[in-house]
């Protein structure tokens, strides 16, 4: 990963992602936050149903598209976490950096959470 991208996506706040649909297998653009930490990048939806993340549980593959500090477009997958224990500790420490501790249980029963990982930029890079 160059430079570029990797100062971005430790400082953007806000960038666009693009899912392919389920059901439709149509691209899908949204812009989302950008959750980092230590180093790791999550996704993490706002409790109840998104299309994107139902997208990324049927198919993992996504593009983020860096819009802030640059303009880059990243290939990334996607991973679910699944475990209870694991989920509570990373949303606990990223609702936290954040300062919206107080969404936690909410997030917990009506979220989902992603691990993500950066595969590649495309040539705009």
């Amino acid at each position: 990963m160059n430079d570029r991208i990797r100062l971005a996506l430790d400082s953007d706040r806000l960038v666009d992602i693009t899912t392919t649909g389920r059901n439709t297998g149509k691209q899908h653009r949204i812009e989302v936050a950008l959750r980092h930490l230590d180093g790791q990048i999550y996704l993490s939806n706002s409790p109840g149903p998104r299309d994107w993340a139902a997208n990324l549980l049927a198919k993992p593959e996504l593009t983020y598209h860096l819009k802030q500090s640059a303009q880059i477009d990243v290939a990334a997958r996607a991973t679910p976490i699944t475990d209870v224990d694991e989920k509570r500790k990373l949303l606990t420490d990223i609702l936290a950096k954040e300062d919206h501790l107080d969404q936690l249980e909410a997030r917990m029963e009506g979220s989902h959470l992603f691990r993500v990982e950066v595969l590649g930029s495309s040539a705009n890079a």
